[in-house]
């Protein structure tokens, strides 16, 4: 099993009268309308409920600083970084060589700091489905062409062991890198009912996307965090149930149990659908009434998932989908020794 670590790893979803003290703050996304310090304001249209965020501290105290364009908050052996690239201000470089530079910032900030490893990752790309290249390639096409580089280059994990991440679409703004890191290695976890997104097909893109479907670390002493990447209505390679976003949730719905299922493989702990922390992005507006009615009527109007649901106006990695969903979850339990794990990350 890994070291435990030495300050414990906390996750919360808050809202504005429960803002994270930001002298105890890690790091944290917020979604919805306002602007907090050391959170990172998404700026994306919410679609349920208030204003809120997701919060990582440990209790223990922070520090911060800069490396380049990322600026940084650590606090004993978790890190979380932010970065922001406006491509308005690097004209000379097209979006590979872009998301390729961000990238490569996150990795020379991280090799400042012994033994971390990338664990969670969260994109935020501007017109993701645009073809705006000479060649007429995706900008998330782009984007992956650019990320797999760095990571190659940086001597990081593109295959087994790549970190759990999202890429999520917005209308305007920056290139936004948002990374949680710890001294510790993720225990990696793959969809059975999906091919990796690592060994996509050409028909994809140059370069596959460079992320595990999810991954468990260990945030304190017998206990088990599931970090679940952005999950889509994909079966093997592709896209299902095309212009129906109530059957896309469904079977998003399916892709986030067969995770589950896959990790429990991999630890004692045991997590349950009905018991996640969700963020949902949606595509159209439209569509949230359907999205919500299709996560209530499979696992019920009170549980835990639905009730603290929250669902952002996106765009989604491929045109043809229309919702895409992410979540954590953390129970008690132990990490299983796996081959991987006990493997260093580090260039």
């Amino acid at each position: 099993m890994p070291n435990q670590p030495t300050l414990p790893l906390h996750f919360a979803r808050q809202g504005v009268l429960q803002i994270e003290d930001p002298a105890r703050l890690l790091g944290g996304l917020w979604y919805g309308p306002g602007q907090f310090d050391g959170w990172a304001n998404l700026d994306i249209g919410i679609l349920s409920g208030a204003p809120c965020g997701d919060a990582w501290s440990t209790g223990g105290p922070v520090s911060e600083g800069q490396s380049g364009d990322v600026r940084w908050r650590q606090s004993g052996p978790w890190l979380f970084g932010t970065l922001q690239l406006d491509e308005a201000e690097h004209t000379s470089l097209d979006l590979t060589a872009l998301a390729q530079t961000a990238y490569g910032q996150v990795f020379s900030c991280l090799a400042q700091h012994p033994e971390w490893h990338l664990l969670r990752i969260w994109n935020y790309l501007p017109r993701i489905n645009a073809t705006d290249s000479a060649d007429g390639l995706e900008r998330y096409r782009q984007f992956n062409t650019g990320r797999q580089q760095a990571f190659t280059q940086h001597g990081r994990d593109i295959l087994a062991g790549s970190p759990a991440a999202c890429a999520i679409g917005t209308a305007t703004g920056p290139l936004r890198v948002y990374f949680l890191a710890g001294r510790c290695p993720a225990v990696p976890v793959e969809n059975p009912r999906q091919v990796p997104a690592y060994h996509y097909p050409p028909e994809f893109g140059p370069r596959s996307p460079t992320f595990s479907r999810a991954c468990l670390i260990s945030p304190e002493k017998n206990q088990c965090m599931l970090l679940i990447s952005g999950t889509a209505s994909i079966v093997g390679h592709q896209s299902m149930h095309w212009g129906d976003v109530h059957s896309q949730t469904l079977e998003t719905l399916r892709n986030l149990q067969a995770v589950i299922d896959a990790a429990h493989l991999q630890c004692s702990a045991h997590f349950a659908l009905s018991n996640l922390t969700c963020t949902a992005y949606v595509r159209h507006a439209k569509d949230a009434g359907t999205v919500m009615a299709a996560v209530r009527g499979a696992l019920g109007a009170s549980c835990p998932a639905v009730q603290g649901l929250v669902m952002l106006e996106a765009d989604i990695c491929r045109a043809e989908l229309l919702v895409e969903i992410e979540a954590h979850a953390c129970a008690t339990g132990q990490l299983h020794v796996t081959e991987h794990a006990t493997r260093s990350n580090t260039p």
